[in-house]
């Protein structure tokens, strides 16, 4: 299954502008509550050796935190990446 999925906390600002990002998109996502389930937040380190949160992947490839993301839709790349992995029936 194609997929957008982030680590993420309920009260971080930055995680809440990348879902409000996503879900303007209209992309669907998993996000993966660190602060209901702190054990995964491991699970995050071991995948990116990050321990900030947000933390979000495309597929396979880690884009990084909001920063990063926002610096993609700032490019143009964003759309270009999300568009190589949801067809418009995937929406």
């Amino acid at each position: 299954m194609k997929k957008v999925l982030m680590y993420s906390t309920a009260y971080c600002p930055y995680c809440i502008r990348a879902r409000q990002l996503l879900d303007q998109k209209g992309v669907p996502y998993r996000d993966i509550r660190v602060d209901d389930h702190p054990e995964l937040r491991q699970e995050m380190v071991d995948n990116c050796g990050r321990y900030t949160v947000p933390q979000i992947w495309i597929e396979d490839q880690h884009i990084g935190g909001y920063d990063d993301m926002w610096a993609l839709e700032l490019s143009g790349k964003l759309d270009i990446t999300l568009a190589a992995v949801f067809n418009s029936t995937d929406k």
